[in-house]
């Protein structure tokens, strides 16, 4: 029997499922199957990204389930993602880089194309151009340029609708004065650790969907502290995982569903992706709700920090 994941309902009214795949990290084949795997198990979103160098692969996972008429999967009920590198900020840069992606993942349109960051790179081969020195070269583009340029995707059928990531309350106001549409989502890291309550009701007040990445706390990243504290560790995490006979990562991942968000947790074993998706069979009280709450130190597992637009100096 397949998994049904719940959809909400963004602001330019197209339902997106409140739980996807992550794919940040993942690699060659292991991405393959364990895409090809969440598909065949009932998960339609998939969050994908140029920068993960893994959008081939995801590609051909979806072509072969939707190429199968025994997997009744059909391309309209999937929501897959994509985001626009730092270094394709360029205005002209905009188009050629979503056909690109839209190249790799087998696709005619996406469903929503993000803006991974609100930093532009310098333009060049290079994801992450650096100089003699090792730090990070810039671009002076600025993202409201690169947003009116990913408008006119939506306008030419290459994608359903547009978004940002990482974004803090300045930068989205700054960008709504010149908006023609409104980001549906902001995609930021959010988990106990980070609960960006203040962002939240910011982007819920202007209609603007959160999506969690990271949101069990992205232990497994290659720059992870020794002796960091990992939020499935923590107390809290573990006596309410014993309280209501639930996963450390069930009661993360209910928690962000309880407050309206989105959460998109990567994974490479098929056991963690049903775990990750039967979140739906009992409610959170909320004095527990709050309890998690209270976990909130604003700590980031994520950051780039030497940007103009680095958007995290701000208090949300």
């Amino acid at each position: 029997m397949r998994i049904r994941i719940p959809t909400i309902t963004l602001n330019n009214k197209i339902d997106i499922p409140v739980i996807g795949l992550g794919t940040w990290k993942s690699k060659g084949n292991e991405t393959y199957n364990i895409v090809k795997e969440a598909l065949l198990m009932g998960f339609r979103h998939i969050d994908c990204a140029a920068f993960y160098q893994n959008e081939k692969e995801i590609g051909n996972a979806i072509r072969e389930c939707i190429n199968n008429e025994k997997s009744g999967i059909k391309r309209e009920q999937l929501y897959i993602t994509s985001k626009l590198w730092n270094t394709k900020h360029r205005p002209e840069c905009v188009e050629a880089a979503c056909k690109e992606s839209l190249k790799d993942l087998s696709l005619d349109y996406l469903d929503l194309y993000l803006m991974h960051w609100p930093m532009a790179y310098k333009e060049g081969p290079a994801l992450v151009p650096i100089d003699n020195r090792r730090k990070v070269l810039y671009s002076s583009v600025k993202y409201v340029d690169t947003w009116k340029a990913m408008e006119e995707l939506v306008k030419n059928n290459l994608t359903k609708s547009i978004a940002v990531c990482n974004f803090n309350k300045r930068q989205i106001e700054t960008l709504l004065k010149d908006a023609t549409i409104k980001p549906v989502i902001n995609q930021v890291e959010c988990h106990p650790f980070l609960n960006q309550s203040n962002l939240k009701n910011f982007c819920n007040k202007n209609d603007i969907q959160i999506t969690c990445f990271s949101p069990l706390g992205s232990r497994d990243r290659p720059w992870a502290k020794r002796g960091e504290a990992a939020v499935l560790d923590n107390e809290v995490i573990l006596r309410l995982s014993k309280k209501y006979k639930k996963s450390q990562a069930q009661i993360v991942l209910r928690y962000q569903f309880q407050r309206g968000n989105i959460s998109i947790p990567k994974t490479a074993r098929k056991e963690r992706l049903s775990e990750n998706a039967n979140i739906f069979d009992y409610t959170l009280k909320q004095e527990d709700m709050e309890l998690i709450d209270s976990l909130n130190i604003n700590y980031r597992y994520i950051a780039d920090r030497d940007h103009p637009d680095y958007p995290f100096r701000d208090p949300f």
